[in-house]
């Protein structure tokens, strides 16, 4: 997935901490999702996200309130090529 930009929410429940949410896109035109960010990434980075009980844990707990982590940024990715 790539980085689209960071998502400012004000309001969260008290589980979700300060954790940064970023918008994520799988391919270009595609859906876009929230994902937690768990390793610091920038608009632009190409990321391995991990969903379900793996995003939970990739956040900090099997508590944590969410469905889509990022638990990795890509090195090199030539989005032509990849897709």
């Amino acid at each position: 997935m790539r980085v689209e930009k960071t998502l400012v929410s004000t309001n969260r429940i008290r589980e979700m901490g300060h954790r940064p949410l970023l918008v994520v896109r799988d391919k270009a035109g595609g859906t876009p999702s929230v994902a937690v960010d768990a390793i610091g990434c920038i608009p632009g980075d190409w990321v391995i996200c991990v969903g379900s009980s793996a995003a939970r844990e990739a956040a900090g707990s099997k508590d944590f309130p969410s469905d889509l982590t990022i638990v990795g940024i890509i090195d090199q990715w030539d989005e032509e090529k990849n897709g």
